[in-house]
């Protein structure tokens, strides 16, 4: 019995690298005060860098790089359609996860010659969970994210273009500066999620991320914009995860207990979401005025 709970312990540890890491980061972009629908996208996107970056070159730590620089690329591109263009940023995260979900699929026809999956790549061999790099960086992710966000400067002036635009800009806060380094910074978080997922299945598969990027964000949302808080939502998401996994083999219907998670998911935020206070400009693209130029 001992180590069967272990091993699910495990799974569920497992099972929340993703989310802990794209909620973090949500957190980042969203007090900085751009909604990240794109999360998905930046994790499909980090997933197949990291794929292709291992099967080429061999080593994980490329695969690591290329995964950084891919969800970096579709972040920059989020933050340049809704920062600079101003364009509405649910919109831009929604065409953001169907471009990504379909030039995903053709590197795949163009790399490896097959739209579904990539070559078996190795992945980071490690003993357990435990000693995954990336495991690790999930757990700093959190800790540092939170003394971040609320023990620095940077923290500050990023919630404070979230909460008021005008008055960090009267402050001499750059808000577009500050915009673009949250969204960013979900990115690279969203990037190495991705990777972390295709390490553990050997290789990408078409749509492999199956809307965790938009879990993630509703774990960021029952955690108040915070990471320690989304870092806890993750987990219990996990933990539905994890039991609709074990209960697989039971008596209730294959169906039913695959939908688990998201029911769940569905059920928290129906509870939470009118409780949890966004930050006041989020989704809010912000205009200079003249008085100001």
């Amino acid at each position: 019995m001992g180590i069967e709970f272990f091993l699910f312990f495990q799974q569920i540890l497992r099972i929340a690298v993703p989310y802990l890491l794209t909620s973090v980061g949500a957190s980042f972009s969203e007090r900085g005060g751009v909604v990240n629908l794109a999360l998905e996208g930046m994790m499909l996107a980090g997933a197949f860098g990291a794929a292709a970056g291992q099967h080429y070159t061999g080593s994980a730590a490329a695969g690591i790089l290329f995964a950084l620089a891919s969800g970096l690329a579709v972040a920059f591109l989020h933050a340049f359609v809704t920062v600079t263009m101003k364009a509405d940023q649910i919109v831009s995260g929604i065409a953001i996860n169907i471009l990504v979900m379909g030039a995903t699929r053709f590197g795949l026809s163009v790399l490896f010659g097959s739209a579904m999956n990539s070559a078996r790549i190795g992945g980071i061999e490690v003993s357990s969970v435990f000693a995954d790099p990336l495991f690790l960086a999930a757990l700093f992710s959190v800790f540092a994210g939170q003394f971040v966000l609320f023990g620095t400067p940077y923290g500050l002036r990023l919630r404070a273009t979230g909460e008021s635009a005008e008055t960090a800009d009267a402050a001499g806060i750059r808000v577009g500066a500050m915009r673009y380094s949250g969204v960013l910074l979900s990115g690279a978080l969203a990037a190495l999620a991705g990777a972390f997922l295709v390490f553990q299945q050997h290789s990408f598969t078409d749509g492999m991320t199956a809307g965790r990027g938009y879990i993630a964000l509703a774990a960021m949302i029952i955690g108040k914009w915070n990471p320690v808080g989304a870092a806890l939502a993750s987990l219990m998401f996990a933990s539905a995860e994890a039991a609709e996994m074990w209960l697989q083999s039971g008596f209730l219907p294959t169906q039913l207990v695959q939908s688990l998670p998201y029911v769940i998911t569905l059920f928290v935020l129906a509870g939470f979401v009118g409780k949890a206070v966004a930050p006041r400009e989020v989704g809010v693209p912000y205009v200079k005025s003249r008085r100001s130029d």
